[in-house]
């Protein structure tokens, strides 16, 4: 049976959380979030694995995606 999912809405202000993504992300993009680990959330992303990620627009302009558990709102 599938699982209800509750999604992040588009437009909520989010802030990434590092120790969750540290381990998948270039040093590059650790740097950027370090500084400010702020964005808006775009749009969902179906995963591979069947999961959900949103598209994040951090505030330097760049979009990245990250999974629903890598991010606080707010």
């Amino acid at each position: 049976m599938p699982q209800s999912v509750n999604l992040t809405r588009i437009g909520s202000r989010i802030k990434v959380d590092l120790d969750q993504v540290r381990d998948r992300i270039p040093g590059k993009l650790i740097k950027k979030l370090t500084k400010d680990p702020s964005g808006t959330v775009l749009d969902y992303k179906m995963t591979d694995g069947g999961g959900v990620g949103v598209i994040v627009k951090l505030n330097d302009g760049s979009k990245r995606w990250f999974f629903e558990d890598e991010f606080r709102r707010g």
